[in-house]
């Protein structure tokens, strides 16, 4: 007889609070308090990965809770060189920050208007879909 945990994991539609673009602060793990946006969301995995923007260099975000390669020079002329890797943080390290506070909350669905939206249960106010941010 499977758990009910089991049953969950093998749902075939997996709703998620978080979306792509969404702006998370990471409450758990080596890079706990950090803020950042998800670049990538997997709801089979229920995994994200967070980037935080980079003032000196906007096309290069640096990754949170990043994995450090070594990656060894192929050709003479070139170097080796260590390569920060973003590595997927499960979803219930992360929480989304509500744009009017600027504060972590809880997300909540509702129904407004026969569309369902998103909402911040700190404050009840609506979640602004951030613009996703295409690379």
């Amino acid at each position: 007889m499977p758990t009910k945990a089991e049953i969950k994991q093998n749902a075939t539609h997996i709703k998620l609070k978080v979306r792509k673009g969404d702006r998370v602060v990471i409450i758990s793990g080596k890079d706990k308090g950090e803020i950042g946006y998800i670049a990538a969301v997997s709801p089979k995995d229920q995994k994200v990965i967070v980037l935080k923007d980079n003032e000196e260099n906007p096309d290069q975000p640096f990754p949170l809770n990043a994995a450090i390669k070594h990656r060894k020079a192929k050709m003479e002329g070139q170097r080796s060189m260590r390569i920060k890797i973003p590595v997927p943080i499960h979803v219930s390290n992360v929480m989304v920050l509500d744009s009017a506070t600027n504060q972590p909350t809880r997300v909540g669905r509702r129904l407004e208007d026969g569309k369902l939206v998103r909402y911040a249960k700190k404050t009840g106010a609506k979640l602004v879909d951030a613009p996703v941010m295409e690379k």
